[in-house]
């Protein structure tokens, strides 16, 4: 079963969000400058992004548990949305029955 892997959240200016997030929440920089992550290891990342709108993003371990979690989804009411992968996407887009997008996300690639 999926996990909430990823919150991303739409910024103005990543830098500033960061900084008061990482206080906010206790979390610390990732790898990335635009990821946020428990201290602990515990819970969710926090994707910084100016462009993206909000959204969760939760991850399956392998590409053969993203398939059967983004079929149980759409079981449950949620569509694919057309859109344009860039080569090795590691995500599948999907909205929920009011139409909010989310990506799931195979953690394997």
């Amino acid at each position: 079963m999926v996990r909430i892997g990823a919150i991303v959240l739409n910024v103005s200016n990543a830098g500033r969000a960061g900084e008061f997030w990482s206080h906010a929440l206790g979390y610390q920089r990732g790898g990335n400058p635009d990821f946020l992550q428990p201290r602990d290891g515990c819970g969710p990342r926090l994707h910084l992004d100016e462009t993206d709108r909000t959204h969760l993003d939760p991850w399956a371990a392998s590409e053969a548990e993203q398939l059967a979690e983004v079929n149980r989804l759409e079981l449950l009411g949620a569509t694919r949305v057309e859109w344009e992968y860039p080569e090795g996407a590691d995500f599948v887009v999907l909205a929920d029955p009011d139409g909010n997008l989310f990506c799931v996300i195979n953690t394997e690639a």
